[in-house]
């Protein structure tokens, strides 16, 4: 009995896909967390604060794509 390199394998196979419902949930959850970290950083990390920024924005755009719920 041979397995495939767990790289190899579907994930059809293993029955472990997201609903969109839990997709969602996981990004709301990011969401929140990279808040905290917005909120937690000096006005000179201003590099920082902008790459944050501009995860937070695609997060909330790919949370509300999932579900019509505004996450704002």
């Amino acid at each position: 009995m041979t397995r495939r390199p767990e790289s190899e394998r579907s994930d059809w196979t293993e029955q472990d896909l997201l609903t969109r419902e839990e997709a969602h949930g996981r990004l709301v959850a990011e969401i929140a967390e990279t808040d905290v970290r917005l909120a937690r950083l000096a006005e000179s990390e201003a590099a920082e604060r902008d790459l944050l920024t501009a995860r937070l924005r695609a997060l909330k755009e790919a949370a509300d794509d999932l579900i019509d719920q505004p996450t704002n």
